[in-house]
């Protein structure tokens, strides 16, 4: 690493715009506004620069969960995620018995004291059996506010995020609970009403977990939490684009409706992401991954995503041909937001850590730097 960097000729995503030719400027672990002389240039003429991603909803990957593997194998699906841009990772759990839970809270959080990590998110077991999706429904229990503050307690601080079926009993109660202590509350794998959504974002929950998935359907009569979550401006929705899990239709219909400063692209991802096909463990349930789609053995539900960020801002931008600064929003700036730490990353400023991506003309990822230091290098020219 060098301590002074330029990075030059590319076009570079600003929160005010795309920049042609633009400069990053580089020194030690963050940007900064000027460089001196003899600082190194790097040409990326015909490249893009944009921040690193941030993703707040992920199960593991390289092979490795986050929901049950060892220092080693949590830092191995973290390097996994970050050769494919993403620079700022929660980690998420899936449904357990509730002291695993915990005592698996207290191990995660020192990655996240370490700086492995931006914090835990909570996926189960306070969720419907009627929407489990890939968990074990003999684990699920209703959202007692007494348990999930043993869960936010055993995080030690790092706790950012609980996915939650409000509907249940204490589900609003937990949701201020959640509100009251700064842990996002989210609202998923529910199979609430439209007014029993609109409850719980009043009670303070303010993002939607996966929209669109693990929820009812989206009716005329009954348009259910689907509506409630895409016309509230207090709720941000995680949009899953990998071509699996929404049609494009869908994903064209939330952008339109929240617009993209309401929007969090994840990846939902478990093991097998940037991995492989085979045979998976997520949490007490075991998985198949076939040409990337994983889904349980018994049943047959999705069961996470195989997806990486940088696919995800191909799609986007490729196929569902929505605007690159869009893209940038959904994918660095608003998932920053939403854990507060946009004064350190989700956009390239001046002060902010040197996290960034770099991109070719078809959007395939070329480098990412983290903190000043490249992950992988960009070869060019």
């Amino acid at each position: 690493m060098a301590d002074r960097m330029v990075l030059t000729g590319a076009r570079v995503v600003l929160p005010t715009g795309i920049v042609e030719s633009g400069r990053v400027i580089v020194e030690g672990a963050r940007i900064t506004g000027a460089a001196g002389a003899d600082a190194p240039a790097l040409d990326l003429t015909g490249h893009w620069v944009v921040p690193g991603f941030v993703d707040i909803h992920n199960h593991g990957g390289g092979g490795a969960s986050f929901t049950s593997g060892s220092a080693e194998d949590v830092l191995r699906g973290v390097r996994t995620h970050r050769e494919h841009g993403t620079t700022t990772l929660v980690a998420s759990t899936v449904t357990g018995e509730m002291d695993f839970l915990a005592h698996r809270a207290g191990f995660l959080s020192e990655l996240v004291e370490q700086g492995d990590l931006a914090g835990i998110h909570f996926e189960g077991p306070f969720i419907s059996p009627c929407r489990k999706g890939a968990h074990s429904e003999e684990l699920l229990r209703d959202p007692d506010p007494t348990e999930v503050r043993k869960l936010i307690d055993a995080a030690r601080g790092t706790a950012k995020m609980v996915t939650l079926a409000t509907e249940l009993p204490g589900g609003i109660d937990s949701v201020r609970l959640l509100a009251e202590h700064g842990v996002i509350a989210a609202i998923g794998h529910t199979d609430a009403t439209y007014e029993q959504t609109v409850e719980a974002i009043d009670a303070g929950a303010t993002v939607a977990t996966h929209l669109y998935n693990a929820m009812p359907g989206l009716g005329h009569r009954a348009p259910g939490p689907i509506a409630a979550l895409l016309e509230d401006e207090r709720i941000t929705v995680e949009l899953i684009n990998d071509g699996t899990h929404l049609h494009p239709a869908a994903l064209e219909l939330a952008f339109h409706r929240a617009g993209a400063a309401r929007v969090a692209f994840i990846t939902d991802a478990m093991d097998a992401a940037g991995f492989g096909d085979g045979r998976y463990q997520l949490g007490p349930l075991e998985v198949e991954v076939r040409e990337g789609v994983a889904r349980l053995v018994e049943g047959g539900s999705i069961a996470g995503s195989t997806l990486t960020l940088d696919t995800a801002f191909r799609r986007a931008v490729t196929i569902d041909r929505l605007p690159v600064e869009d893209v940038v929003q959904a994918i660095s700036a608003n998932p920053a937001k939403l854990l507060g730490v946009y004064d350190r990353v989700g956009s390239l400023e001046p002060g902010k850590d040197a996290d960034l991506v770099v991109l070719d003309a078809e959007f395939t990822l070329k480098g990412v730097m983290r903190k000043g230091e490249w992950v992988i290098e960009p070869h060019v020219g």
